[in-house]
């Protein structure tokens, strides 16, 4: 999708998610919740400004998150990561939007965001990392002798 105008909200979605609520969750909620994330799309390629919702945060009831997921829908990009404890990051089928749950060491759900970026931040390295990197890669292209290796010294 390359516009927000692509979003796949239809009148009888709206209905139904405006039903959505009958369980104690947000009723009108995720149709706001979509609008939030439009709004934070539109900010996204306009000042490159990256934003989340926090959905642990939010009264959700089952069919809430139910009616969320499937508006959303899946993208083509699944992650994991494994730090401290693992995090999962799914891309739903609306470009910018991905859908990113963290869980402690016991397995259990700390954080569930919705984010809105060209990628989440938990999947790109930090640059510490990354000179840490570029560091022992130099380290490893020095022969035991001291001189650099051949591809090295052609640079």
């Amino acid at each position: 999708m390359s516009r927000l105008s692509d979003i796949p909200i239809r009148s009888e979605s709206s209905a139904r998610i405006e039903r959505s609520g009958e369980d104690g969750g947000l009723g009108g909620g995720v149709a706001a919740i979509l609008s939030e994330l439009a709004t934070l799309l539109e900010r996204l390629v306009a000042a490159e400004s990256p934003g989340a919702i926090d959905l642990r945060s939010l009264p959700m009831s089952p069919m809430d998150r139910a009616v969320l997921q499937r508006v959303l829908g899946e993208g083509e990009v699944q992650a994991t990561v494994t730090a401290q404890g693992l995090s999962r990051v799914r891309e739903t089928r609306i470009s910018g939007v991905w859908w990113v749950e963290h869980f402690d060491q016991q397995g259990e759900m700390v954080a569930e965001l919705i984010d809105v970026s060209r990628v989440p931040v938990i999947l790109t390295s930090a640059p510490d990392e990354i000179a840490a990197s570029a560091r022992a890669l130099r380290a490893q292209l020095i022969t035991p002798s001291g001189s650099e290796g051949k591809h090295a010294a052609r640079q």
